[in-house]
């Protein structure tokens, strides 16, 4: 896990990762559980989710423009 703004451990920087499956099994886990506990990194990882999810719907064309 990332640290994030001095905070404390926070996983912001792991989460495009995360949503995208890139993560290995090692670090998946800890951003998971880490996410069950930590509400401003759930939110942020809602907002990311979104994002990828929007960008699947735009072509190859689109994502160049």
């Amino acid at each position: 896990m990332t640290a994030d703004r001095g905070d404390g451990p926070h996983v912001v920087r792991l989460l495009g990762a995360y949503v995208l499956d890139a993560l290995t099994e090692d670090e998946s886990g800890p951003v998971a559980r880490h996410l069950q506990r930590c509400d401003p990194c759930a939110a942020a990882y809602v907002e990311v989710a979104d994002a990828v999810c929007l960008l699947s719907l735009l072509d190859e064309e689109e994502l160049l423009e």
